[in-house]
């Protein structure tokens, strides 16, 4: 099969579109016919090796760790999952990942994938939508009728988490660029704030918010802004390390690393299948394109949303 592979860390030339052996499944794994898979900001900071400690590799590393396909083959112990079958999935992020043509996922991760839309833009589903659900209604404890600041609402995650607080029954302030602004409308933001305009603290001036919700790296002075936005009690949510720890005033604080939940991204599917829950994709690409797609990445290129990937 084909695979992008890199034997080193580095800059996005690394990638290499090249032969590897497909995967076979052992106990308690499929084997998915890749349909499409995406890029996200992590994958470039694991290629550049900021994160060994964190996602230690095995080179060569098949990096992408959101799937949707269509099961190929099914191992030893494996129930309620047959050949066939079209599932989305949240790899675990060290394994050997998705930018391939086949790649093996455990069963337990394993979701059926949305009916709703194309399959290989089901790719652009898993980890984002997990990432702002656990933020929103885990960490934040989010509830109806009180009021949350999403910041960097034009984003993959941003997109999710804009209409999942606003079908809670949140008033939604989000914050992004003039290009994103139409989108994030239309998902449902009672403001949308331009923060290329107007710096946010100053945007909302005389405004606090039960959650803040932060999707964007942001230097100590910035966060700490961002914290005095959170009303007494109230909540600040943060996706990009490092966070504050104990800014007073009862807000809790809550730095958030995504895991996998197959409950709750069965639960998100169900959504986008009633139509309560879009999935958007900014732009798809040739899996041949991955390494061009890091290097648009690293300069700041990429279209907000999500890239997704075919291979």
């Amino acid at each position: 099969m084909k695979a992008v592979r890199y034997h080193s860390y580095g800059d996005g030339d690394v990638l290499v579109y090249e032969d590897a052996d497909r995967p076979a499944a052992e106990a308690g794994q499929v084997v998915v016919k890749v349909a499409g898979t995406a890029f996200n900001p992590v994958d470039a900071a694991i290629r550049g090796g900021y994160l060994r400690e964190a996602f230690p590799l095995t080179f060569p590393h098949v990096p992408n760790f959101d799937v949707a396909g269509v099961i190929a083959d099914v191992g030893e112990g494996v129930g309620g999952w047959n050949a066939g079958d079209a599932v989305v999935a949240f790899l675990p992020i060290e394994a050997s990942g998705a930018a391939a043509e086949y790649v093996v996922a455990p069963a337990g991760t394993l979701a059926a994938a949305p009916r709703r839309v194309e399959l290989a833009d089901a790719a652009a589903m898993p980890s984002s939508s997990l990432t702002a659900w656990q933020a929103l209604f885990e960490h934040a404890d989010l509830k109806a009728g009180q009021s949350v600041l999403i910041n960097g609402a034009g984003g993959a995650v941003g997109g999710y988490a804009v209409q999942l607080a606003k079908q809670a029954g949140a008033t939604v302030t989000a914050t992004a660029s003039g290009r994103s602004a139409d989108r994030i409308r239309s998902h449902g933001a009672d403001r949308i704030v331009d923060y290329t305009g107007t710096p946010v603290p100053q945007a909302v001036a005389g405004q606090r918010f039960d959650v803040v919700l932060n999707l964007v790296s942001t230097g100590p002075e910035e966060s700490a802004q961002l914290v005095d936005l959170v009303a007494d009690g109230g909540a600040f949510v943060n996706t990009v390390p490092p966070g504050p720890e104990d800014p007073g005033r009862g807000v809790r604080t809550a730095q958030l690393f995504v895991r996998g939940d197959t409950s709750q991204l069965a639960d998100l599917v169900a959504r986008v299948d009633a139509g309560d829950l879009k999935i958007d994709v900014a732009q798809r690409r040739p899996l041949t394109d991955l390494a061009a797609v890091h290097n648009d990445a690293d300069a700041g290129r990429l279209p907000a949303g999500k890239t997704v990937l075919t291979p």
